[in-house]
């Protein structure tokens, strides 16, 4: 009788769960996000896209293999937490069927200096600082391939460093430091590439103090994410024009204060 009592017990529950899932709301747009700023900004819009008759409903999520498994799997409707990098990597490695839709922000990197405002300035056999870590060394090589500093082999190589370079004008030295150190370096070298999080902590404001930063061309984009064959789906158009409206905008670049920079 236990056993019986048991099943039945688990018939019910599973009867229950799915009733459930029969009985999601058509309006409900369900996306994964991670916490800051992904979700901020998602809450931000939330009151704007219920306007359209739209239910945002944010799912937080901070491990990052989850998002993209649950759009693949349809437990969410699209996600918002990842750069393009990233996203090609788990299309890669894991065969899933999503696309960017939007590109939205990025957290920039810039290069900064104490003794010079612009590259035109950089004077010849200057040194410059870059993070030693592969993944950021070669982003910041990458910044200054795109606004004609130096010239790599192949400015996509998300592995570069300094033996990467094939041309170099101004014959720039390049030390190679610590990611979470190169602002002091600043009074020692011509300049430093910096990544933002290190840069605020230094009390820099990005879209103030850089001499260059990264832009909408660059591949560390943040974007939203959906399912391959659902660009058309009215509710994600409307998500998308959300995120790039003016409101959002002002919204990031008021609450970051140039940790976080609008792309659109």
């Amino acid at each position: 009788m236990r056993k019986k009592g048991l099943l039945l017990g688990l018939i019910l529950t599973l009867a229950i769960s799915v009733l459930a899932g029969c009985g999601k709301d058509d309006n409900t747009l369900k996306v994964a996000a991670t916490s800051v700023p992904h979700a901020e900004i998602l809450e931000f819009i939330k009151e704007d896209l219920s306007k359209e008759g739209i239910d945002l409903e944010i799912v937080v999520v901070e491990d990052y293999n989850i998002p993209n498994r649950a759009l693949a799997d349809k437990e969410v409707d699209a996600n918002f937490f990842q750069h393009f990098p990233y996203l090609e990597a788990q299309i890669a490695d894991f065969g899933y069927e999503i696309n960017a839709l939007t590109k939205v922000h990025i957290e920039p990197m810039g290069l900064y200096s104490k003794n010079f405002s612009s590259l035109e300035d950089i004077p010849k056999g200057a040194t410059i600082a870059v993070p030693n870590d592969p993944s950021n060394e070669a982003r910041a090589l990458a910044l200054l391939h795109n606004n004609g500093v130096i010239s790599l082999d192949d400015p996509a190589n998300s592995r570069a460093t300094v033996l990467n370079i094939v041309d170099n004008p101004k014959n720039i030295t390049f030390e190679e430091v610590d990611a979470a150190l190169l602002p002091r370096t600043l009074d020692d070298v011509d300049g430093a590439v910096i990544n933002t999080n290190f840069a605020l902590q230094a009390d820099l404001v990005p879209i103030e103090d850089a001499i260059i930063i990264e832009g909408e061309e660059s591949p560390y984009v943040n974007i939203l994410t959906i399912r391959n064959g659902e660009d058309d789906r009215e509710d994600l158009q409307a998500l998308s024009d959300a995120l790039t409206s003016e409101s959002v905008k002002e919204f990031i670049l008021e609450k970051y204060e140039g940790a976080v920079v609008p792309v659109n």
